[in-house]
């Protein structure tokens, strides 16, 4: 009779071990808080090619560094849900992605879009081709892009909207 109980409860101990460990998991992901995109590169390698002028409407520029195991998690339409990731702009500035849409095509290419998380209003588009990614962000007022600069190397750009050339 004894053991007769013990197998009937199986099913309810493995759901409990299984709720537990996934429960953790959970936990885990979110006291790790949210990750980067990309970091600021502190000793970028000297250009080896003329610097171009700066142009009137390129308030600040800096050199970033993708993270490329979060960049393919978020090039991949299918991996949901994504973890808490955020994007370092300047002085401080954090926001976090709210991402709405991800189309990924065959030839290792990607569109992601969104808005971010409250309190930040504003949305973002990035174009991401295999370990590079393009792409505009608009924060109230403010304007930013990433631009490739050569060899694989990124930067982000804070852009003057009343400075910038018309279409």
């Amino acid at each position: 009779m004894k053991r007769s109980t013990v197998h009937r409860f199986k099913p309810l101990l493995l759901a409990l071990l299984l709720g537990s460990v996934s429960g953790q998991t959970a936990q885990a992901d979110e006291l790790s808080g949210p990750k980067n995109l990309w970091h600021t590169v502190l000793n970028p390698p000297p250009i080896t090619q003329p610097q171009t002028p700066k142009k009137p409407w390129m308030l600040r520029d800096r050199e970033i560094e993708l993270d490329l195991s979060l960049l393919t998690v978020l090039k991949d339409a299918g991996a949901r849900p994504l973890p808490r990731i955020t994007i370092e702009l300047f002085d401080n500035t954090n926001p976090e992605l709210d991402i709405s849409s991800t189309i990924s095509r065959i030839n290792n290419t990607a569109v992601i879009r969104g808005t971010f998380k409250p309190p930040v209003q504003g949305d973002f588009t990035f174009a991401i081709t295999g370990n590079l990614l393009v792409g505009t962000i608009q924060i109230g007022p403010r304007m930013y892009k990433t631009d490739h600069i050569g060899n694989g190397r990124l930067r982000l750009v804070e852009l003057d909207p009343d400075k910038m050339p018309g279409d």
